[in-house]
């Protein structure tokens, strides 16, 4: 084996401005994907068809085509039929917040169901305004229950944003290319970009479980 690391020595500050920029993004996408996504869950669960066929439309949508397809078509179909030069940014957080969307949507709409009916039952009994009864009482449960499922969401995030590298946003795995290209020497910059986010995904997995052990206690007690 010929590796030499010391090659890619110079090129390490340059590689781990990747993270901030990696973090920004699946950052503003997962808060897109959030908020969409719990729109799209209370469309789903309430009684106006058009909505509910919308949200059933919009997830179907997402969720069947690749989001590598999504990606290139907002990035080079938006200026192609707008005449607007899209960023090679706002096209990675509309694709990967509008693809998150669809599957934190399905994730929001199962633990709202999952909530005791009782809840609801005597929340309308008591005559609590449904606004006020999903804000206060049945998302706050939701929540709970959904915790593994979202983390699990966002490690998927950050593990597939490597694909931005594909439209030159300047990643982590975009620079370990940029870096490859350099010295050429493709394996030392990837594997150092790889352990970075390894790292990254288990800094998560780790956060997720103490999260998760915090919400059992608070039940418990």
């Amino acid at each position: 084996m010929n590796l030499d690391f010391g090659q890619i020595t110079p090129y390490i500050p340059f590689m781990l401005e990747g993270i901030w920029v990696t973090l920004k993004f699946v950052g503003v996408a997962l808060i897109v994907g959030f908020i969409l996504g719990t729109v799209l869950a209370l469309f789903k669960i309430g009684n106006i068809k058009i909505l509910n066929w919308f949200a059933i439309a919009y997830t179907s949508i997402f969720r069947g085509t690749p989001l590598i397809l999504q990606l290139m078509t907002f990035y080079f179909a938006i200026p192609q039929l707008t005449g607007y030069d899209i960023s090679p940014f706002l096209s990675a957080v509309l694709a990967f917040g509008l693809n998150s969307a669809a599957y934190i949507s399905e994730i929001i709409r199962a633990g709202i169901q999952a909530v005791d009916k009782g809840q609801t039952e005597a929340a309308m009994a008591l005559g609590v305004p449904y606004r006020q009864m999903m804000k206060d009482i049945i998302l706050p449960q939701a929540l709970k229950n959904i915790l593994p499922a979202l983390m699990n969401e966002v490690i998927t995030l950050t593990k597939e944003s490597a694909l931005v590298s594909t439209i030159s946003v300047l990643d982590l795995m975009r620079r370990a290319q940029v870096v490859g290209a350099d010295i050429y020497r493709n394996f030392e910059p990837l594997l150092f970009v790889g352990l970075i986010y390894w790292v990254m995904v288990f800094g998560l997995s780790t956060i997720g479980k103490v999260l998760e052990r915090r919400l059992k206690v608070s039940d418990q007690s």
